[in-house]
C-alpha cells in the first residue's frame, strides 16, 4: 500500500485510513520513513489504524529519522555535510528534518516531513494508540527502529534481536 499510485502498489491509499483491511486481518505492519510524512496530528490515527488492523499475535515494525540524532549533527555544524549514503545520494541532517531536498526539488512533493520523533515521543505515541508493548532502538543511519506489539503475550525474543541488529 502506497499513497503514490507512481511507485505501482497492489492497493492506493493512505496509512491514516486502512479500511480497506478488516479490524484483526493483518500479520504485520511495516512502516519504513513513512510516519515523518504524515502531518503532526496524523500520527495517532495512522498509529490507531495499524493497531486496529493486526491480529493477536500481530506487530507493527516501524523505521523514522532520530531527531535527537539528527539534532546531534546540526548542534556540531553538520547541517548540510553529508551524513551518510544511500541509494537516493547523499542525505544530510536538513533532509532528515525536512525531506529529501533532491526529491522534494524535483516536485515529489509526498517526501517533504511535516513531524519528527525521538524515542520517547516514539514509544508514548504508539502506548497512546493502544500497543501494550513496544521496544525502541537507535538505528546506525541517524533513525529509530520500533517494534509495537499487538499484545502483551506476542513473542517479543524474536523482535529484540531484529531492533538490536537494525
Amino acid at each position: 500500500m502506497d499513497l503514490d499510485p507512481r511507485t505501482k502498489p497492489d492497493l492506493v491509499g493512505s496509512m491514516t485510513d486502512l479500511s480497506a483491511f478488516g479490524d484483526g486481518t493483518v500479520g504485520a505492519v511495516w512502516s519504513a520513513h513513512n510516519i515523518e510524512h504524515l502531518h503532526d496530528h496524523e500520527v495517532p490515527v495512522a498509529f490507531r489504524e495499524f493497531r486496529r488492523v493486526l491480529d493477536r499475535d500481530g506487530y507493527a515494525l516501524i523505521t523514522t529519522p532520530d531527531l535527537a540524532a539528527v539534532a546531534g549533527l546540526v548542534v556540531n555544524g553538520q547541517l548540510e555535510a553529508p551524513a551518510y549514503h544511500s541509494p537516493a545520494g547523499p542525505i544530510t541532517a536538513l533532509d532528515m528534518l525536512f525531506g529529501h531536498r533532491a526529491s522534494i526539488r524535483s516536485g515529489f512533493d509526498l517526501m517533504a516531513h511535516r513531524t519528527a520523533f525521538t524515542a520517547e515521543r516514539l514509544v508514548r505515541l504508539l502506548l497512546e494508540a493502544g500497543f501494550p508493548k513496544v521496544l525502541v532502538r537507535r538505528g546506525l543511519r541517524y533513525d529509530l527502529w520500533a517494534v509495537a506489539l499487538a499484545s502483551e503475550t506476542s513473542q517479543d525474543d524474536a523482535f529484540a534481536d531484529l531492533i538490536r541488529e537494525s
